[in-house]
């Protein structure tokens, strides 16, 4: 079994690379919460409930939500017409 590098032992690059990508994930995951919580249930694909689990799958969760758990906005305009 190969030997773990400690934290200590990383590179500062490498401590501050893994600290931004850490942060942007909780961003990602917050946006897609507060999204779910705000959307009413008819403009969101499928139950929230299971939405809410799906995101908390790192960063495929959250781009999931938002490229397929939503349904496209109509435009009022567009269909007052």
């Amino acid at each position: 079994m190969a030997n773990k590098k400690k934290w200590k032992d990383l590179p500062p690059a490498v401590r501050i690379g893994t600290v931004i990508v850490g942060v942007a994930q909780l961003v990602f995951l917050a946006a897609a919460q507060r999204d779910i919580s705000q959307r009413p249930s008819d403009q969101i694909r499928g139950s929230k409930g299971i939405w809410r689990v799906v995101t908390l799958l790192n960063f495929v969760g959250p781009a999931s939500y938002f490229v397929f758990g939503r349904k496209k906005a109509t435009s009022k305009i567009a269909t007052a017409r």
